[in-house]
């Protein structure tokens, strides 16, 4: 954990953008916006600057989805990985002096996509329009046609599946001597019955009551012209769109040589409206104006000195008060600088905690390739990340340290295939009976996992108890620097006293040899010293647990309780059997996968199966004991270690700096 200072900037008001200005190109100082106003110095609302800043970056983000959307930039599938463009000082000074024109073809861009989006909603109206005039195209006669001088025309609907008869049916029904009308359907659909009736204007208003009686209503749509011609005068207007559209499209396309600044001119939007919203938490009176925040002990000197080199001010750099929670900053080796993620997943180290991240590091690359164990998915892993990494040396710092670490989980999990003789499973040994007709073996380097089974829990088992005993050890150095010695004692060296006198006590035992297959013969002696081990480590936790407490009956109930997380203890070693339960997994898996393949024995055909079934299986089990081995270690890591000593907690150290989306801006 790097050291922390707190900084304290007085200067004049005047002044305060510029210095802010210059605090977030050096990205080094973290800002405190949340300080209370005194009568003398108060916030000032930036939010209306702010929000018209956020409004641009807003607009400028939409124009170039607009234009990726119509004009799409040909990236290959490693796109994600290339990192972002660089831009310099001068590319940001060029953006400034054409911000306005830039401005004025963002808003053109979005101009020409509401009118495509409405010629695009006017296609659908015009095609919606057509699917309605479909059942009248029969219908030779004008659609707002009302009758003639002597007769009445209803134009309409009635409900479906009715014919010609049916309608006639009902008017002659209700009116027997009625006459002077004719009925014509002139198509119809699932919903509906289209018709159309002419009636003498002398029983015209029988006829629409007597058709009303059984579910007529009159056509709501007008228009001079025939459905027919209306169709085809819509089919026009969807061709004008269609046109339109297209050549809006163009000019979209035409516009996409501005990308690039469109970008450079949202980035620059962006550190304009965070430099407002850290300037409305800072304090002002009608003169100055005070910054008070954290800054790296390395960097508090250069900052002081750049701010007092371009403006007249006060700098104060000291210590981080002892009742403040400074925020947290991690530096590691590359190597172990890896795992930081892994980390950080959990949460940064609380107040007072050391960074676990190098032991951390070692056990998880140690443990992962247990996992996986398999020497030729080692292989694929680091050479994957090892070529991805030297051939986008750009890409985010967050996904370079995962990729680097699964390069060295690639690298353990080689070693570990190497040691248990696992090469694509028994890749090696079916392919050479079956095919080659001389069995070939990968012999192990140490010892078969599925031939001894018991032998990987025991030290699996092994594995797990060193690691949590340095999580101890780890606990009582952060006791021992804060010089806490009592403490030290009681919490750890009587723990380890009753959990190493456990162990001499187990080994000799028919349990163990039943388990490991091993017969560990230790001397009486030495097993004498195991159970006054544990009996010291168990009497000293029953009275010293509770040691903060007066009631003598209280601090033996909490010493008896601390006394019983030796189940927890337990529980714990025996979660590392998933490193055995991972481990089998794999070469169960790939061994299946061989014999699948190698079924159809030594043809043509055997050989095509034997191939198409080994890369699909071998993806499939790579893949998914890739992930299992992650997701444990992870968990061993969390909940058995980081249970022994690690709280986390800690706030991440977030310096005022130009945050951008698209480019990374270059120092000059």
């Amino acid at each position: 954990v790097l050291p922390m200072k707190k900084i304290e900037i007085c200067a004049m008001k005047r002044d305060r953008k510029a210095i802010l200005e210059k605090l977030q190109s050096l990205g080094m100082v973290e800002i405190q916006t949340d300080n209370e106003e005194t009568d003398d110095f108060r916030k000032m609302s930036t939010t209306s600057q702010r929000a018209k800043y956020e409004k641009r970056v807003q607009n400028t983000d939409e124009a170039l989805q607009i234009i990726d959307k119509y004009a799409p930039e040909e990236k290959s599938i490693f796109a994600s990985l290339e990192g972002r463009q660089e831009a310099s000082e001068a590319d940001i000074q060029e953006i400034i002096a054409g911000r306005w024109d830039y401005n004025r073809k963002v808003k053109k861009i979005q101009e020409i996509s509401k009118d495509i989006a409405g010629c695009e909603a006017g296609i659908v109206k015009c095609q919606v329009a057509i699917d309605g005039l479909a059942p009248w195209l029969n219908m030779d006669i004008p659609i707002n046609t009302t009758g003639t001088e002597k007769t009445d025309v209803m134009i309409g609907t009635m409900p479906p599946g009715l014919t010609e008869t049916d309608i006639q049916g009902y008017i002659s029904s209700a009116e027997p001597e009625i006459a002077g009308y004719t009925v014509t359907v002139v198509g119809s659909d699932k919903d509906q019955t289209c018709m159309v009736a002419i009636a003498i204007k002398t029983v015209s208003q029988r006829v629409e009551e007597i058709l009303r009686s059984h579910g007529f209503t009159r056509i709501s749509y007008f228009s001079k012209r025939t459905p027919e011609q209306k169709t085809d005068k819509y089919r026009a207007d969807i061709r004008e769109f269609e046109q339109w559209i297209e050549d809006k499209k163009n000019e979209l396309v035409s516009m996409a040589d501005d990308r690039d600044k469109l970008r450079l001119l949202a980035d620059y939007y962006r550190i304009r409206a965070d430099k407002y919203k850290v300037l409305g938490g800072l304090l002002q009176s009608k003169s100055t104006f005070v910054i008070s925040g954290y800054v790296l002990e390395r960097d508090a000197d250069r900052v002081v000195a750049v701010l007092n080199e371009n403006f007249s001010l006060m700098a104060d750099v000291y210590d981080v008060p002892e009742d403040e929670a400074a925020p947290i900053q991690l530096q590691n080796p590359k190597m172990f600088a890896s795992a930081e993620g892994v980390l950080e997943s959990f949460g940064l180290p609380g107040k007072g905690e050391m960074d676990p991240t190098t032991p951390m590091a070692i056990f998880y690359i140690f443990l992962f390739g247990l996992m996986l164990s398999d020497a030729a998915y080692g292989l694929i892993i680091f050479l994957a990340c090892f070529i991805l990494i030297r051939k986008f040396p750009k890409m985010e710092n967050g996904l370079q340290k995962s990729l680097r670490l699964f390069m060295y989980c690639g690298i353990s999990t080689l070693i570990w295939g190497i040691l248990f003789g696992g090469f694509f499973g028994d890749l090696i040994t079916v392919v050479s009976r079956t095919f080659f007709h001389h069995e070939v073996t990968f012999k192990p380097v140490w010892f078969a996992p599925l031939n001894e089974p018991m032998r990987l829990l025991v030290f699996s088992m092994l594995f797990g108890l060193i690691h949590m005993f340095l999580g101890m050890g780890l606990k009582g150095y952060m006791l021992l620097r804060d010089r806490k010695y009592l403490d030290f004692f009681c919490d750890v060296v009587l723990w380890f006293l009753l959990l190493m006198g456990l162990i001499l006590i187990f080994i000799p035992s028919s349990m163990f040899r039943s388990i490991s297959q091993m017969d560990l013969n230790l001397s009486p002696a030495v097993i004498q010293v195991g159970k006054w081990m544990a009996i010291i480590g168990a009497v000293g936790i029953l009275f010293m647990s509770g040691r903060d407490k007066k009631n003598p009956f209280l601090r033996l109930a909490l010493g008896a309780y601390d006394l019983y997380n030796i189940t927890g203890w337990v529980s714990d070693i025996l979660s590392y059997s998933r490193l055995l339960a991972l481990g089998l997994a794999t070469g169960v898996i790939a061994s299946v996968m061989n014999q699948m393949g190698s079924m159809l024995g030594d043809s043509i055909l055997g050989w095509i199966v034997f191939i198409l079934v080994f890369v699909i299986g071998h993806i499939f089990n790579l893949l998914i004991n890739l992930l299992g081995a992650y997701v444990h270690t992870c968990r061993l890591q969390y909940v058995e270690f980081f249970g022994k000593f690690f709280e986390g907690g800690g706030k991440e150290f977030h310096p005022f700096r130009e945050n951008t989306k698209y480019v990374d801006i270059k120092e000059d």
